[in-house]
């Protein structure tokens, strides 16, 4: 794996089909580049989407997640302009109007606003606060993104990410692969979402033909598996049920709520298995339930996934599955703000500060510790087995896949709660079309989903999909938008840069 970002001066290193497609499109953006600014970029900065094939909501508690990078992206074409000010512009200017900015201006970010250039205003600030400056070079930017907003395939990781790569070039920085996908999982939370890291990971390491094991704790950690070949080839279908969910808008009921559940989730836990007052535990900014399971067993991290390990990893979370019964289970219809700080001894401005609730305001009247834990640990478990079923390539390996994924998505609409009757409606349609294991990819609470489908029922699946989902629910969509919400699709590329 690059230690940074590469250069690459042919689209064949990008994207493995439909290049012909892509150079028009590269070729187009840099034709409105010259006709806004009056010169050629210097260079076209690339960031993907993702899809996270399991791991649901457990990135922010620490634990390994298993997502790839997809073809989608999201374009800059950028080029100094010797000036203290910067100039963006979109490919689709009526629906994200032109901006301009002073170099002071960029650090400003009003999280209250939906506004699109704020996440340009992101990855400008992740690369200036990483390297502790308070200003940097002026620039003119254009941007273009193909991955769906709102759609789970993290739009908004993909623009913060390539406008860093963006930003360092012009500037003349160069920071690793690992210091970029910290510095744009901490400046997407200038907007509001207290993002896990992902995301932001995956659109910058991502291989072409691997899927990525990323851990999180005790620091960032990113290992390509290949999927198996043994038994009928498989590829993933992305279906996007067209309910938009914004982040953004939602956290303080969907997203950011699920983060602090299990926040104070991973306090209590730690109080009532008697490691509170240990250094990891009382020193951490923000408890995760990774730390606090490491803490109870008091021994060296597991990190990898060979038999041992696995069952190792299955040892310890089946352990933890159990304790949160016994701290939890008194409470099946969630906590009120009142017996949470309780529990914890303290007050609920006291609750307020220790879960950073000035940043990430949420609103709740329960919030249900137990079955956010039971989603954290069990999902935890599948991840690690599902890479351990890849990398032992198994004859029955995709059915086994497949299993997980479905597990999976009965969690995240059980315990976790983050589904939606359109992604409920998508899975059971997939899978009795063919698919193995289908399951919601992303925040979820709608979006796109992932399914796990042999080569050979591909087009029995996008046919189904399209007669009983699309169809029905949207019967006015053209083939050509069709497509774009709809398709199979490989492990991909990461970011990069394009120099022709």
């Amino acid at each position: 794996m690059s230690l940074f970002a590469p250069t690459v001066h042919r689209l064949s290193e990008i994207y493995g089909a439909d290049v012909d497609t892509q150079a028009l499109r590269y070729a187009r953006l840099a034709a409105t580049f010259k006709a806004t600014y009056g010169a050629q970029p210097d260079f076209i900065a690339r960031a993907p989407g993702r899809v996270n094939i399991i791991g649901e909501h457990i990135d922010y508690c620490g634990f390994p997640v298993f997502p790839m990078a997809i073809a989608p992206d999201t374009l800059v074409a950028a080029r100094a302009n010797g000036s203290d000010h910067i100039r963006v512009s979109n490919m689709d200017g009526t629906k994200y109007p032109p901006r301009g900015f002073s170099v002071a201006d960029m650090f400003e970010i009003d999280s209250t606003k939906h506004e699109w250039s704020n996440y340009f205003k992101c990855g400008y600030r992740g690369v200036l606060d990483h390297v502790s400056r308070q200003g940097g070079k002026g620039f003119d930017a254009l941007v273009d993104g193909t991955v769906p907003a709102g759609g789970g395939l993290s739009s908004s990781a993909a623009f913060v990410c390539a406008t860093q790569l963006a930003v360092q070039r012009i500037d003349g920085y160069d920071l690793t692969q690992a210091q970029l996908a910290s510095a744009a999982a901490q400046a997407e939370r200038h907007v509001g979402v207290n993002a896990g890291g992902m995301d932001q990971a995956v659109s910058i390491m991502g291989q072409q033909g691997s899927a990525l094991f990323i851990e999180f704790y005790p620091s960032l950690k990113a290992t390509p598996v290949r999927l198996p070949e043994a038994g009928p080839p498989f590829v993933f279908v992305i279906a996007n049920t067209m309910v938009v969910s914004d982040k953004h808008v939602t956290a303080p009921t969907n997203y950011n709520l699920r983060v602090v559940e299990t926040r104070i989730g991973a306090l209590m836990l730690a109080k009532h298995l008697g490691i509170a007052g240990r250094a990891a535990c009382a020193g951490a900014g923000l408890l995760s339930f990774k730390v606090v399971m490491d803490e109870h067993f008091a021994v060296p991290n597991v990190g990898n996934s060979n038999d041992h390990e696995v069952q190792e990893w299955a040892r310890r979370l089946e352990t933890m599955m159990c304790e949160t019964g016994k701290a939890f289970g008194t409470h099946p219809q969630g906590y009120t703000r009142d017996e949470m700080a309780a529990a914890l001894g303290v007050t609920t401005t006291e609750l307020s500060a220790k879960i950073h609730e000035d940043q990430f305001p949420v609103r709740a009247n329960r919030f249900k510790l137990w079955q956010r834990a039971q989603h954290a640990f069990s999902e935890a478990l599948r991840v690690v087995k599902f890479r351990g079923i890849c990398e032992q390539a198994r004859e029955t390996a995709g059915l086994e896949l497949g299993d997980l994924m479905n597990q999976s998505q009965a969690s995240c609409r059980d315990l976790f709660e983050c589904s939606s009757p359109e992604l409920d409606e998508v899975c059971e349609i997939a899978r009795k079309a063919g698919s193995l294991g289908s399951r919601l990819t992303g925040a979820g609470w709608g979006g796109c989903s992932v399914h796990l489908v042999p080569v050979d029922k591909v087009d029995d699946v996008k046919r189904a999909l399209a007669d009983q989902y699309y169809a029905v629910h949207f019967p006015h969509l053209t083939a050509g938008q069709l497509s774009e919400v709809l398709f199979a699709t490989k492990p991909g590329r990461g970011a990069c840069y394009y120099v022709a």
